[in-house]
């Protein structure tokens, strides 16, 4: 990943310019204006009093406390109703994750980098890197890259009540590199080649057109920046699935099939948010690492890594998961994935591709 490297005397300039209006804007948002456009017309935004005013179609995005609602919807909708408002709905009644009521910035740091993935992303994403997290839910993940101050991140998700936890957090840990806004990733609220790295973990399976939503996340990120998306697979789903049948047919009951759901760590409000985001959930759909493989062909991006690994290892300390790895054969990528059938169970079957945009080539230089 190439570092956004921003001179001290450069980020200076743009706070000096930035619009008076801004202030009631998160800083992140407020330095970094040149970033959004109107997700209806695409136009340039202005900071106006308590909201962001479009200068092309006047349309105004109002703010809820600190967060601009920018939410856009798809067009063309089935006569049976768009799959993303009825995700929507789910999410607002069932924020997930949700926070520990004594969680500081700190201590989330600490839990997050116990996991190797997660330390892997902190110790190895830049630190003047610029990053957004598409479908951030509750932004666990956001806050706890945005703990190394140097970052800017911001944090996307169409349902209000997960972003009302994440930027509360925020607010009161004094995160201000980060940013939460109300967005359809199908109608993104930031220009294209934005960014640095763009993150989406369980969040594409949700929608209707998953390569499609893959294909509008993708132009955020930059020539030379790294993509990573986590899916449910299609093997490592199978004991969730019999688990999501079981629980139907017999009733809430039998939750002690769910290594999580006996897990007497969690407390009720995380046993009962796991189950409903697992079991209850009104739409998924299930991939394969060949699936993706083709994604980042047809969109211009080199495959790098993949969690589980396709070579079949461990995810170790020492991984470097920005450098270019075997894609695996397709027998290789099977067998990794129908390991997942038992060794994914606990995580409900999520794998995660990383994936690097490669240069146009009408503006490579040979």
């Amino acid at each position: 990943m190439e570092e956004s490297k921003r001179a001290t005397e450069t980020g200076t300039a743009d706070r000096l310019q930035t619009p008076p209006q801004a202030a009631a804007l998160p800083r992140a948002f407020a330095d970094n204006l040149h970033l959004l456009w109107c997700p209806g017309c695409n136009g340039d935004l202005g900071a106006a009093a308590n909201a962001l005013k479009c200068d092309s179609c006047g349309h105004q995005f109002e703010l809820d406390r600190r967060i601009p609602l920018m939410f856009w919807p798809n067009e063309g909708r089935m006569p049976d109703g768009d799959v993303t408002d009825i995700v929507k709905a789910f999410y607002e009644e069932n924020p997930f994750p949700n926070y520990d009521g004594h969680d500081s910035a700190e201590t989330l740091r600490q839990k997050a980098r116990r996991g190797v993935y997660a330390a892997l992303l902190d110790d190895q994403i830049p630190p003047y890197a610029r990053v957004l997290e598409v479908g951030c839910g509750t932004g666990q993940l956001s806050n706890f890259l945005a703990c190394c101050s140097t970052r800017t991140i911001f944090g996307a998700d169409m349902c209000l009540n997960s972003l009302r936890l994440g930027d509360n957090f925020r607010h009161a840990n004094g995160l201000n590199n980060l940013g939460f806004c109300q967005m359809n990733l199908f109608r993104p609220v930031f220009r294209p080649e934005s960014f640095d790295a763009v993150i989406s973990n369980g969040v594409l399976h949700h929608t209707s057109d998953p390569f499609g939503g893959f294909r509008s996340i993708s132009r955020l990120v930059k020539p030379g920046g790294v993509i990573m998306i986590g899916l449910y697979n299609t093997y490592g789903r199978l004991l969730t699935d019999v688990r999501r049948y079981l629980f139907n047919t017999f009733g809430e009951g039998l939750t002690f099939f769910d290594s999580r759901l006996r897990d007497k760590s969690l407390d009720e409000t995380r046993r009962r948010t796991w189950f409903m985001d697992q079991y209850k959930h009104p739409h998924e759909s299930k991939h394969t690492y060949g699936e993706v493989l083709d994604w980042f062909e047809q969109t211009g991006f080199r495959f790098l890594n993949s969690v589980p690994k396709v070579s079949g290892g461990q995810l170790t300390q020492n991984e470097r998961l920005f450098e270019p790895h075997s894609r695996g054969s397709s027998f290789k990528r099977f067998m990794v994935q129908s390991g997942m059938i038992i060794k994914g169970a606990r995580e409900g079957g999520l794998f995660i591709m990383i994936g690097r945009r490669q240069p146009d080539p009408a503006t490579r230089k040979d």
